[in-house]
């Protein structure tokens, strides 16, 4: 990468307040401290104690990111049990949002551009929730617990905060709280057998998004066929996590081992080939829906006013008109370079030749074995963002055929690969519509 190229200055982002830093400063080697200023979740120590050697912080935090070393096999270690066997995951930084209350139906369909009032109970939904301008603010999964009760599996945010700022205006008669409950992924092929050994065969006759009420070892649990890989999958919420947390992740554990169950980290090798958006890094407070990919969950039949409505609308129409309100567009991108098989730690940069100044990022990266390419997720110009336009990416050196030289990239379709379960979006395209309820 030629070193007097001005990164700040180099991609215009005068339409954000706080542009996207694109500073490649790559992997410092720096330790992330352990202090009481972060929270450990209830399965903290469990990860712990199975091998989890990197981790981050989500939702003020510590998240496991890594089990398998790299002189193990690494992450495509990981990789290769969740697609053929099964895998455990601790996500308890998704920390569920409670509404509860005579109004939670009308609030919730307040907050998300999607129509609640079409969930049932004991269902969920992939909502994105936004601000008046129509910036996603969250897109948690939404789970539908009981008629005046819902809670929300968050993404990297403070949603609690924003309902209750919502709501202080508002009035509704609900509660709000995060609440002791923390979620566990159960992740691949033979997740169904595992989880019908574990709780009964009912759990089999869930459909996708179902919940079904379960016990583990006598601790109460909520099971949903829900998941963050494009595989089959399901996640399982331990009521009164703070003490239950052992008693589920060691029964799951141990019934595990017949299906050479794995504790690996969220797959986001996997979630990128099935082209699942991860919350702070492929969107943003800043970012509208029908800029990265999400233009389909603001509904057209959805006749009850949402925060964001107007905004959202006035977006359509423009983005209809080929006026879209906004200079770069999330795509798909196939790479050439050496496998990249792990995090990258910078928004990498893409450019439209050799010769030319960057002008969009990249924002996840992976490398594909089915594909036998590298794939990721960008923003490029609109300009840019038709199917088949040739770019250039900026690569690390490690990553490179040639040093110094960028690699090709294409961009391509979403997802790259086929999901057991088919997305909303999806499932919309199907049914010949451009927006899903």
């Amino acid at each position: 990468m030629p070193h007097n190229i001005n990164f700040q200055q180099s991609i215009d982002q005068s339409e954000r307040l706080v542009p996207v830093n694109l500073r490649q400063s790559g992997d410092p080697g720096i330790q992330l401290l352990l202090s009481n200023r972060v929270r450990k979740s209830p399965y903290w120590h469990l990860s712990v104690e199975a091998g989890c050697w990197k981790a981050t912080v989500y939702n003020r935090m510590y998240h496991p990111r890594a089990y398998v070393r790299p002189e193990d096999g690494g992450a495509m270690e990981e990789y290769r049990a969740l697609v053929n066997d099964v895998t455990l995951w601790n996500v308890a930084v998704e920390r569920p949002i409670r509404v509860r209350g005579p109004e939670a139906e009308a609030f919730c369909n307040y907050v998300c551009t999607r129509d609640v009032t079409r969930v049932p109970t004991m269902m969920g939904r992939y909502v994105v929730l936004c601000d008046e301008q129509g910036r996603v603010l969250n897109d948690p999964v939404m789970l539908r617990v009981a008629d005046d009760e819902f809670w929300f599996t968050i993404s990297d945010s403070d949603l609690a905060y924003w309902f209750r700022g919502v709501n202080h205006g508002m009035r509704f008669d609900v509660e709000i709280d995060e609440i002791d409950v923390s979620p566990l992924q159960v992740q691949g092929p033979k997740s169904e057998d595992l989880l019908a050994d574990l709780v009964g065969e009912a759990v089999r006759e869930v459909p996708y998004y179902g919940l079904m009420a379960a016990r583990i070892e006598g601790a109460d649990v909520l099971i949903s066929q829900t998941g963050f890989s494009g595989e089959k999958g399901y996640e399982v919420y331990a009521y009164d996590s703070t003490l239950n947390a052992e008693t589920v992740w060691n029964a799951i554990r141990t019934v595990g081992e017949a299906y050479n169950l794995m504790v690996i980290a969220p797959a986001h090798h996997r979630r990128i080939a099935a082209g699942i958006l991860s919350y702070g890094q492929d969107l943003d407070h800043e970012t509208n829906p029908f800029q990265c990919n999400l233009g389909h969950m603001v509904p057209k039949a959805k006749e009850a006013d949402y925060i964001g409505k107007e905004a959202l609308e006035r977006t359509r129409e423009l983005v209809k008109a080929g006026k879209p309100p906004f200079s770069h567009q999330l795509v798909g991108l196939k790479l050439d370079g050496k496998p990249i098989e792990d995090y990258a730690p910078d928004f990498w940069l893409v450019s439209p030749d050799a010769g030319s100044e960057p002008c969009g990022w990249i924002t996840s990266p992976w490398y594909s074995p089915e594909l036998g390419t590298n794939i990721a997720m960008a923003y490029v110009p609109v300009s840019s963002a038709t199917l088949g336009t040739e770019l250039v990416a900026w690569l690390p050196d490690e990553f490179l055929d040639i040093p110094g030289q960028p690699v090709a990239a294409t961009v391509c379709e979403m997802p790259f690969r086929e999901s057991v379960n088919p997305s909303s979006r999806e499932r919309a395209k199907a049914a010949g519509r451009d927006y899903a309820y």
